[in-house]
């Protein structure tokens, strides 16, 4: 089974991106984020047309995530994390796919920082930890996958002090990303690539995408009872050099049966 994730940015508009992506490595389930697109104007047709049935939350402009499978339809167990029915923005969705549940997370950027939208990551972070905490009790076997914006460490960022201040690498950005993943999940990707400088994402600005100056913030997590299934991880960086291509490229993991 491979299993994959892709910050789109913007289905509608790099829809051909992937359905090309799709079509060439086929995986068998993929979590999407950064939709920019109401629920309403999710493409279904042209997605199922590839072979993929999906569930997604939309919302206009801005966030969005989904859950793609080619392997049987996903089952829907929650759009939006617990604990605050005021947050209104579309980060987070699970179902359930081939024995596998599987969540789709865009986790806050917090910038600027200090401030506001820095105080809105750390706590949407502690609810994804007790959402994580509370689906691995469960026993089922867990995928969380997706944007976390979170660089966890020096090695997941190109050698630069310009992103010091940035709320992507902040220590209290990474201390909560330490803390999802504690002693039990298992960083898919850092598993088989454990000391090489591998990124998912490359800003737009100062061609960095040409200098190789890219951020590690795409990743896949799971839960104990599926780490002695993991067969292999890794980054299609090419998808990023597409034209009109997202600033992220997939990442992905596959599982033995």
């Amino acid at each position: 089974m491979k299993i994959a994730t892709f910050n789109i940015n913007g289905i509608n508009r790099r829809l051909s991106n992937l359905l090309v992506w799709l079509e060439a490595t086929r995986p068998d389930i993929v979590c999407l984020q950064e939709l920019k697109a109401e629920h309403t104007a999710f493409p279904e047709t042209q997605i199922a047309a590839r072979g993929y049935d999906s569930v997604w939350l939309g919302q206009r402009s801005w966030n969005g995530v989904a859950i793609l499978s080619r392997i049987g339809q996903p089952i829907l167990t929650r759009r939006g994390l617990p604990d605050d029915p005021s947050d209104q923005q579309a980060r987070y969705i699970e179902a359930a796919v081939a024995g596998v549940l599987v969540a789709s997370i865009y986790a806050p950027n917090g910038n600027p920082q200090p401030g506001a939208k820095f105080d809105y990551k750390l706590a949407w972070m502690a609810r994804l930890h007790r959402r994580a905490t509370a689906l691995r009790k469960t026993g089922a076997p867990i995928v969380l996958a997706g944007d976390f914006n979170v660089a966890p460490t020096d090695l997941d960022i190109y050698p630069t002090r310009s992103w010091d201040n940035d709320a992507l690498v902040h220590p209290q950005s990474r201390a909560a990303f330490k803390r999802l993943i504690g002693r039990t999940w298992t960083d898919a990707v850092r598993q088989f690539h454990p000391r090489e400088r591998i990124y998912t994402f490359w800003h737009y600005k100062r061609l960095r995408w040409q200098r190789d100056a890219g951020l590690r913030l795409d990743h896949l997590l799971v839960s104990p009872n599926l780490r002695e299934r993991l067969a292999g991880a890794g980054v299609d960086r090419e998808v990023r050099g597409f034209e009109g291509a997202s600033d992220h490229a997939p990442a992905w993991l596959t599982l033995a049966d």
